[in-house]
């Protein structure tokens, strides 16, 4: 049997699976770690903890697997977005931690862009905008703060570029990576717009000139790290890319047309179109097959399972020390609690904005928000109203395309394990939602791709696959109700917008 690995470089930890081409997981492995939060609003990880996690996941799914290491034929590597890239030195090496995508930091790079920068000719050759989401301000940043950092630094790579350069010695960007920068590439040509880089001040050698398909072959394994993870020399490596797009070809998205949701530490909310769409407020980069003409645009929050995570970490730790002591998982615990509890959380709203908020809000001021507490309120209300919170804000970024989203929505992601947030998500929307069979996020995409890149597989391949479980249909009742809750959600992040503002400010 021939097998293929996909490994994904998230947030809180790198996982890695391994497939046989018949599509059947055979094992995998996760590593975690935490992110770098030293101050407000900041964010950002040193990549040494990538590359180990990332090491350590394939060599230990590989050893679960017990196959031979000539049967396994290929890897791809997905990653976060790693917002200003890595900045290395002339020796590879990383001059300062990665700028990652919660990273709120730049806001007065984001308002010299707007001054200097005509926002009609960004939007028209990026087909994105400005904000301290984009890599390109995080860069600014770094040359405005950082000036000794700056001069030491000859290259940005994306959190999988650079693991698989350490793999294999060579470089390479994918496409949905470098289009995920913002601002300085060019969504028209697909490369690099070096009058925009010129305008702002980012050296054209800052970036990296081999831009490829996420299905492509960068490199093979040294022999060195091919011996550390019990792989054969030379094993090809593909190039992978922004870990949401990965997702979202898991799912089965292959043509343009569907809507698809992953859900991890952060939400991306996905259309993927080829002709243009009469999208508000969303990102934009091209997708992770047929990089050339489809495009992936999204909406999404910047804190979705983190929210719920706060929660659980802050405000469950009886359900926590159940878990630790072979009790039933946290969040199931807690969502045994939450079901009885009515949509609408007995008219609670939470505006899930802890760190800040990307598209389609746009508030580096954003703040996060519970309203309508009362004395009646108990830990289980106040739970249901943070899972109601996050399908709000997809609901949000599902308006932002201005398009009809057919029948069902696509989600993965940690809310696969949840039954409950499943339906809410449903009976918010209003529309059917599948999820993956198996818990496998980014990771299956990855194996995909590797497949089409080392040419085992093909797309009718892949499409025989079963990948989906059945149809959660929406409550209609619980959707009329919570049309009003979603109104009030809309109109209460609007009516606090300045005082958020002034908040921010003292």
């Amino acid at each position: 049997m021939k097998y293929l690995i996909g490994t994904d470089i998230g947030t809180s930890g790198t996982k890695s699976i391994i497939m046989d081409i018949d599509g059947n997981l055979i094992a995998q492995d996760l590593q975690e770690y935490d992110v770098l939060t030293s101050k407000p609003l900041w964010a950002e990880q040193w990549p040494g903890v990538w590359l180990e996690a990332a090491k350590s996941s394939i060599k230990n799914a590989v050893g679960k697997a017990k196959a031979a290491r000539e049967d396994i034929k290929g890897i791809c590597i997905s990653g976060l977005y790693g917002g200003s890239g890595i900045p290395l030195d002339e020796n590879m090496e990383p001059v300062r931690p990665c700028l990652i995508w919660m990273d709120r930091r730049a806001d007065k790079q984001e308002q010299w862009v707007r001054k200097h920068i005509n926002q009609e000719k960004l939007a028209h050759i990026t087909h994105n905008g400005t904000d301290p989401y984009y890599g390109y301000t995080k860069i600014l940043w770094v040359r405005d703060n950082e000036p000794e950092n700056w001069a030491k630094t000859k290259l940005f790579l994306p959190p999988n570029a650079y693991v698989i350069y350490k793999l294999t010695h060579e470089i390479a960007i994918d496409y949905s990576s470098a289009g995920n920068i913002g601002g300085i590439f060019d969504m028209n040509t697909r490369n690099w717009s070096y009058e925009l880089m010129d305008e702002m001040g980012i050296p054209r050698s800052m970036m990296p000139e081999r831009i490829v398909t996420s299905d492509s072959i960068v490199g093979g394994l040294t022999s060195d790290i091919s011996e550390e993870l019990g792989l054969a020399e030379g094993t090809p490596v593909c190039a992978g890319g922004v870990d949401c797009g990965v997702a979202t070809f898991g799912l089965g998205v292959f043509e343009p047309g569907d809507y698809a949701a992953a859900i991890g530490t952060s939400m991306c909310a996905a259309l993927i179109h080829e002709k243009p769409i009469k999208a508000q407020d969303l990102i934009s980069w091209p997708y992770v097959i047929n990089s050339e003409k489809l495009t992936y645009s999204f909406g999404g929050g910047a804190t979705a399972g983190a929210v719920v995570k706060w929660f659980r970490d802050n405000f469950a730790q009886l359900e926590k020390q159940a878990e630790e002591n072979s009790g039933d998982n946290a969040y199931y615990a807690l969502d045994i609690q939450a079901e009885k509890i009515s949509a609408g959380s007995d008219s609670l709203v939470v505006l899930p904005y802890f760190m800040g908020e990307r598209s389609p809000v746009w508030d580096t001021n954003a703040r996060g928000t519970i309203f309508g507490l009362s004395l009646s309120h108990t830990k289980a209300h106040v739970y249901r109203a943070f899972l109601e919170a996050v399908a709000y804000s997809l609901r949000h970024s599902m308006e932002a395309t201005g398009e009809d989203l057919g029948e069902y929505i696509l989600l993965a992601g940690g809310i696969t394990k949840s039954r409950l947030w499943k339906q809410i998500f449903a009976d918010v929307t209003g529309y059917a939602v599948v999820c993956p069979i198996h818990d496998v996020e980014a990771n299956l995409g990855d194996v995909m791709l590797a497949g089409l890149g080392t040419g085992l597989l093909t797309l009718e391949d892949i499409k025989k696959w079963q990948v989906l479980d059945e149809r959660i249909i929406p409550n209609p009742e619980a959707h009329t109700k919570y049309n009003e809750y979603y109104r009030m959600y809309r109109r209460l992040y609007m009516d606090l917008k300045e005082d958020m503002k002034e908040l921010s400010a003292i």
